[in-house]
């Protein structure tokens, strides 16, 4: 057996390691659970026993401006999400800081192999993209009667 000496806590080097990498590569998620800060629009993704169901978060941004399409069993979400300025702001005003995002964005989420392409819904509601996306039939869950 060795004898191992860190001179610092190898916890604290662990977490300095973790930075340097998540900032050299742009803190990219590994899945959905671990999504980064800056994803836009949130989600959230849940599904019941006829479907699979999907909230975008996207506040600001105009229904029209909204995408929708499935293919080869990915969801995508895009659009636009316009900068509001306040009528009492002229063009002189210079920006400090700014938290909310303004521009493009895609978002692709990845189905299961039960979703079924041609039963799918979407409506937007107070900010929220709810899309609903109907389970094969033969996924879904049934009872066998026992003789």
């Amino acid at each position: 057996m060795s004898d191992l000496y860190f001179g610092t806590d190898l916890f604290s080097e662990f977490d300095r390691l973790q930075r340097q990498m998540a900032s050299l590569f742009g803190g990219f998620p590994s899945s959905i659970r671990s999504g980064r800060f800056s994803a836009f629009p949130q989600v959230n993704i849940g599904s019941t026993d006829d479907s699979i169901e999907i909230v975008a978060f996207a506040p600001g941004v105009d229904a029209a401006n909204l995408d929708v399409s499935i293919d080869k069993g990915l969801l995508t979400i895009s659009g636009e999400r316009r900068s509001v300025r306040p009528d009492a702001a002229g063009d002189d005003t210079r920006t400090y800081a700014q938290e909310r995002f303004v521009g493009s964005f895609r978002r692709v989420i990845e189905l299961p192999q039960h979703a079924d392409p041609d039963k799918v819904t979407a409506k937007y509601t107070n900010g929220c993209l709810t899309v609903s996306i109907g389970k094969r039939e033969t996924s879904k869950p049934r009872a066998i009667s026992v003789q």
